[in-house]
Formats: C-alpha cells, structure tokens, sequence
C-alpha cells in the first residue's frame, strides 16, 4: 500500500510538471500568421533584457558609484573630493572630473591594471602636484582628460599605448624636450587655452608623432606656424593667436589636411599655392587682415574669410581655370564683414557650380558705419527643402561665430 501511495504522489508530481510547460509555452511564436513581423530566434521582446554577469568582482571606493549596468566604470564626479580614492583593480573607465582634486599620487592606482580612459578635467592639479611616473605605467590607458587644471608644464610621462591626451585650459608654458617622445599611438592631441609660444614650439615635438590626426593649438601666444608637423595631421587648430603670415610651402607635407582653422589672427596675404591641399573641404580665415582672396582647392567646400580688409572677390585668383571633369565643390562662402561694395561676379556659378549660399551680410565700407549690399544673401538653390537648410546652416554658423566663448572656439575632442 505505501508503494503504491509514492508511485501515485510520483505521478501526480509528473503531471502538474507537463501541465506548467504548456502553460509557460507561447504557441503563437511558432503558429504565428503574420511572419513577416516575426522576431528572429535570438531575440525575444518579451524577455527583459539582463546585463551579463561581470567576471570581476563588484568593488567600488565608497566615494564613488559603480552602476551594475556598467561595472567596469566608477563615477566619482562632482562630488567635492580633494583626494583620488583607492581604485579596484578591474576598473577601465574612471570619472574624477568636476571635484577639488590637487595631487595625483601613485598611491589609488598600485593594483590598476586594466585602466582604459581617466577623466581628471575641471580639478586644481598642478604639474609638481602628480607623482613621477603615476600614468606612465598604466600599460592599457588609451584616453587621458585633464583639461581646466592648474599645470604649468605638459605631464610626462606618459605610456606609450595613449591615443587621446586632452590639456585645453591650463596654464602649460613648458614642453620638455621628450616629453612627446615615446608615443606613436596618439591620434589626438588637444593643448588650446594655454601658454604655449614660438620659443616652446621650436623643439619641433610633434614631429615624431606618426599618427597624430587631430592638433589643437587655438588660443596660445603662437606668432608663427608651429614647425615640421607629420604629415598625418587631418585636422589643425590654430585659431586666437598671433600669427601673422603662412609660408608658400608649409602644407606641401600635409596633402591629409581636411580642415584648418586659422581665424581670429594677424594673417594679412596668402601666397597663392598655400593651400594645394587636395583633400581640404573646411578652410576658416575669418577675423584677419586679409586684402584679397586666394587660390582655393577643388576639394574645398566651406571657406569663411569674414571680418577682414576685401575689398574685392576676385575669381579668377580663387579659380584660374575650369575643368569639367573635375569641377570644384564649393558650396558655401561667407565674406561680411569685409569692404565690399559689389556682389561677387557671375563668373564665380561657372568656377564653383555647387555654390549654394553666399552670405555678405554688412560691410565695413565706411569707417564709422557698417553698409549692407542690395543682396545680403544669395542663394543658389530655392526650393523650400534647400531654402530651410541653408537658414540652418547660416544661423549655426552666425551663432559660433558670435559666440567667443573660448571652450566653442576649437573643434570639438571628439570628431
């Protein structure tokens, strides 16, 4: 009698198991009607989706937050630390921005090893203040953030696997000689909002930088243009300095530039091959003492030369000849601000075909009296979908220029 009891129990078990599967069992999924909005095998909208378990363990400083979602990250921003807190040994990713942070010692980072990126940006870091060799042994680090600090000098050194070095908004008026030496792996080199002069720059320590893409140097004391740059360079940012003249062959060893940003200087003329560039689609010279125009690439599409000393667009500098099969790509110019009194000549629509906007916005033809010319913007294209982007365009552009905010005034880290 007890065997029979169990058996009964033992079935009764089986059943109730059977009888849940097909309840928890969606026949729809495979009998639906309406195939074409079925959901492929591997995804399943009704699961919620779950962060995979992380092989490190869940450590994190008390000072700081950890996120399940992101558990190789801690975030100690904005929380008025004076000190680095102890790092766990598998965190990649650290915030320290935004804090009253002075010193870097070697102490929080003894056991790092896997550190990808450190953000120490908006702290008051000095360059006596970081202890020798602290970031140079962190073998994996690729990003390294320290804009808006109070250094004196370029921090060195540095491990050689960096890409991304961020120094914008310091006091940094020294470079030591080596300090750029050992890392062939930066692409991105920001050091606008600083100190920097001719007599830092002469070292040429940039030459040896083989696959940096993007230099930003705006907002220094330069007089002249920084020498032997690698011909990698893509991007060059020299805009709120002193520099007063380009020489004739200076880019000839930078045929990559694809943008260059030289406004709000002391440029006054242009030889007429400087900018053979063949790659070059952003030129911005505004806010110089430029008299006349100059030869432009055929790649080129966006050229800002406002706020100068033109009194005439000549064409036929900017574009010597025609050629059908390889016509120019300029689609915007912007010249207010100048000493024009005409409009640019139709023979400008047979050189640049692709022009969609000029902007003359006022002229400073009198000295005491702005002017505007009968057309303050000519517009190519007026279809309603063209009109509408051009008017965005020229108002973003309107803004950036109006706004001198020195954080706006170079390109974005991130392009």
């Amino acid at each position: 009698m007890g065997i029979m009891c169990q058996i009964s129990i033992i079935h009764l078990l089986w059943a109730a198991m059977v009888f849940c599967q097909y309840e928890d069992y969606d026949f729809e999924d495979e009998y639906d009607e309406r195939p074409d909005h079925q959901h492929p095998y591997y995804f399943n909208p009704n699961t919620q989706a779950e962060v995979p378990r992380s092989p490190f363990p869940v450590e994190c400083a008390r000072e700081c937050f950890c996120p399940s979602a992101f558990p190789l990250s801690m975030y100690c921003d904005h929380r008025k630390l004076k000190t680095i807190p102890n790092i766990p040994s598998h965190i990649q990713q650290l915030y320290l921005q935004n804090n009253d942070i002075e010193v870097v010692p070697v102490g929080p980072f003894t056991n790092v090893t896997f550190l990808r990126e450190i953000n120490l940006s908006h702290n008051k870091i000095k360059f006596h203040m970081i202890d020798h060799g602290v970031f140079a042994k962190l073998s994996n680090l690729v990003q390294l953030h320290l804009q808006h600090n109070e250094l004196e000098e370029f921090p060195f050194p540095l491990p050689s696997s960096l890409e991304r070095v961020l120094l914008g908004f310091n006091k940094i008026s020294r470079l030591s000689g080596n300090a750029l030496e050992g890392l062939p792996n930066i692409t991105m080199l920001d050091l606008c909002n600083n100190f920097l002069d001719d007599l830092v720059l002469k070292g040429r320590p940039f030459s040896n930088m083989k696959n940096l893409m993007q230099l930003n140097l705006c907002n220094n004391k330069l007089q002249t243009m920084p020498p032997d740059l690698p011909s990698s360079l893509m991007y060059l940012s020299l805009e709120n300095n002193s520099i007063s003249s380009i020489p004739e062959n200076y880019f000839n060893r930078l045929p990559k530039i694809i943008a260059l940003r030289m406004s709000h200087n002391n440029l006054q003329s242009i030889s007429r091959n400087t900018f053979n560039l063949p790659n070059l689609l952003e030129l911005n010279l505004g806010h110089n003492k430029l008299k006349q125009v100059f030869y432009i690439p055929r790649s080129l599409q966006h050229l800002y030369i406002e706020d100068n000393d033109i009194e005439i667009i000549n064409v036929t500098l900017m574009c010597p000849s025609i050629d059908p099969t390889n016509m120019n790509q300029l689609t915007y110019i912007r010249v207010d601000q100048n000493k024009l009194t005409i409009p640019i000549s139709t023979y400008a629509f047979f050189c640049f075909p692709h022009i969609r906007t000029i902007y003359y916005g006022e002229q400073n033809v009198n000295v005491n009296k702005s002017t505007q010319l009968r057309i303050p913007v000519f517009r190519r294209f007026l279809t309603h979908e063209e009109y509408d982007e051009a008017e965005d365009d020229q108002e973003r552009h309107d803004h950036e220029t109006e706004d001198h905010d020195a954080e706006d005034n170079y390109f974005h880290p991130y392009f």
